[in-house]
């Protein structure tokens, strides 16, 4: 199985655990290291929306929070015929803390796009606009 495979897979198991009483619009997400770990999540739906969390951004969180910080992949799977990119802030924060990643976009059954983050956010704010700030990875 290749890791495009076990990433959509993975992000097809993460939606099973979706939290989308309010919408029905339940995500996963599966976030893959440069080592082959895969760090999965789920979107969290809140009655005010405001403080849902999507997939993408669960596993990110998920991954920083256990000591990943050098990131390959993510697929993102809904169940949808077209693809479902990133929301802007799920682009902005992968941009930062996992630079150009590729994102594998997929539903149900099949995947349905493959691009670089690069071309999702094409002008990104990080820390070359601050001064004296760190780079992207």
């Amino acid at each position: 199985m290749s890791d495009v495979d076990r990433l959509v897979a993975a992000a097809r198991a993460a939606r099973a655990f979706a939290r989308a009483p309010y919408s029905g619009f339940a995500v996963g997400a599966a976030l893959m290291t440069r080592e082959g770990r895969i760090v999965r999540g789920c979107n969290i739906e809140n009655a005010s929306y405001g403080l849902t969390m999507c997939a993408e951004r669960v596993a990110l969180f998920k991954a920083l929070s256990d000591g990943d910080q050098d990131f390959a992949m993510i697929a993102v799977v809904a169940d949808t015929v077209a693809p479902t990119p990133p929301c802007g802030p799920c682009r902005q924060l992968l941009w930062e803390f996992g630079g150009d990643l590729s994102v594998v976009l997929a539903n149900l059954t099949e995947v349905t796009g493959r691009h670089q983050l690069r071309d999702l956010l094409p002008w990104p704010f990080d820390g070359r606009l601050l001064p004296g700030a760190k780079s992207p990875p």
